[in-house]
């Protein structure tokens, strides 16, 4: 049977057979509304839903881990059924991700979990990052040659943003470094920009993560930005208004015209924006804008990179994948090239690659694993679980790292 590869991110699960073309992308999460308080929608349910305003999470995730099992076995429930991919896990291999440096007592969970609940008749777990690795460096459209199994994954993710270097083709685990920011951090800060400028939307995660979606963008030189925002006329050129959805004529909000008739959006909400387009992406560049005593981006690669073999340093600089929902803002790219360019050595060159999806590139790293010559070596096994136990498994993972 094919085995189920399930990229397990704190907001989106990615997953579908390794014989698919692509995977499903699944809220990993149960939604309530106040339109229809007896219902609580799971997964892409939330396309039912009539009104998605002050639309109510209960995350399986907490600060970037698995903690709240009940909700995550609920979602894990709904993909499996015929209304996700359709197809049980028991007698099955799956491939799935945990976060980096995951506790030992979440580990043991998941693995009971699989083995106990869902009957899967062996398992293999990694990261999104060492998944994209991979992929990199078998994806013939990207960098094939040995030059690639050198390279540096920058997931900018929900909760997280990790920086993981690999050499020849293995993780260079002093290497990785974490920033407390990710896509949750930029939502909820531009919720309380809005509530305290314009109007009270502590309550409408969704619909603001749309309008971050929509609106905002990456400076490439954040002081400037500042400084010519003070010009009334270059002003006007970063302000826009943004179309709150009503849910009965709008469902999804959108940015105004400029320009056009305001007939027939007299009886809509507008909200005026104009530098938290750019201020909201900056905390990827500078957390203490916030108070989170980190360096950003730039400087998290630079760190990360004096962990690695001076060997390996040009490669690595070459080899620099960005992958993650949150890196996809416009601008993102060269303003995180200008600012690493001035942290390494000048005689090193920098190049970003960024694939052209990169919320799902992870997953595909996956399928190709799964469906490579030596992956059977690497699954665990329901008769190495009975074996060995939880701790032995843990173990022997650790031993083969």
């Amino acid at each position: 049977m094919s085995v189920v590869v399930l990229d397990n991110g704190a907001y989106t699960a990615k997953v579908g057979l390794a014989t698919h073309d692509e995977p499903q992308v699944v809220p990993n999460c149960i939604m309530k509304a106040k339109s229809e308080r007896r219902r609580a929608f799971v997964g892409n349910q939330i396309k039912e839903c009539r009104d998605t305003s002050a639309l109510f999470y209960i995350l399986a995730f907490q600060r970037g881990y698995l903690l709240n099992w009940d909700t995550q076995k609920t979602v894990w429930d709904y993909i499996f059924s015929k209304e996700g991919i359709g197809c049980s896990l028991e007698g099955r291999t799956i491939l799935i991700t945990e976060p980096q440096m995951n506790f030992q007592s979440v580990q043991e969970a998941m693995l009971e979990m699989l083995f106990e609940e869902y009957r899967v008749a062996g398992m293999y777990k990694t990261t999104a990052a060492d998944l994209a690795a991979f992929n990199y460096v078998t994806d013939s459209e990207g960098c094939p040659s040995v030059e690639a199994l050198n390279c540096i994954v920058v997931d900018v993710g929900y909760s997280f943003t990790h920086v993981v270097p690999f050499v020849l083709g293995r993780r260079i685990q002093e290497g990785v470094r974490r920033i407390d920011v990710g896509g949750k951090a930029l939502t909820n800060q531009l919720k309380e920009l809005i509530s305290y400028r314009h109007l009270n939307v502590m309550d409408e995660s969704h619909v603001v993560n749309q309008i971050k979606e929509d609106v905002c963008f990456v400076a490439e030189d954040f002081k400037d930005a500042m400084r010519v925002h003070q010009s009334e006329e270059r002003r006007k050129q970063v302000a826009i208004e943004y179309v709150l959805p009503d849910f009965t004529t709008v469902k999804r909000g959108y940015i105004r015209v400029p320009g056009k008739p305001r007939e027939d959006e007299d009886q809509q909400q507008l909200v005026p924006l104009c530098n938290e387009r750019f201020t909201v992406p900056e905390l990827l560049f500078n957390p203490s804008d916030i108070g989170i005593k980190q360096v950003g981006i730039p400087e998290a690669i630079a760190d990360s990179l004096k962990a690695c073999p001076w060997q390996a340093h040009r490669d690595l600089l070459l080899n620099i994948l960005i992958v993650g929902g949150s890196s996809q803002f416009k601008g993102f790219l060269p303003r995180l090239k200008r600012d690493l360019r001035a942290l390494v050595p000048h005689d090193l060159e920098v190049a970003l690659i960024c694939p052209e999806d990169p919320v799902r590139y992870a997953w595909f790293g996956g399928r190709e694993l799964a469906t490579s010559a030596n992956f059977d070596d690497l699954v665990y096994t329901r008769d190495d679980y009975e074996e060995f136990g939880l701790q032995g498994l843990l173990q022997q993972q650790q031993q083969m790292r």
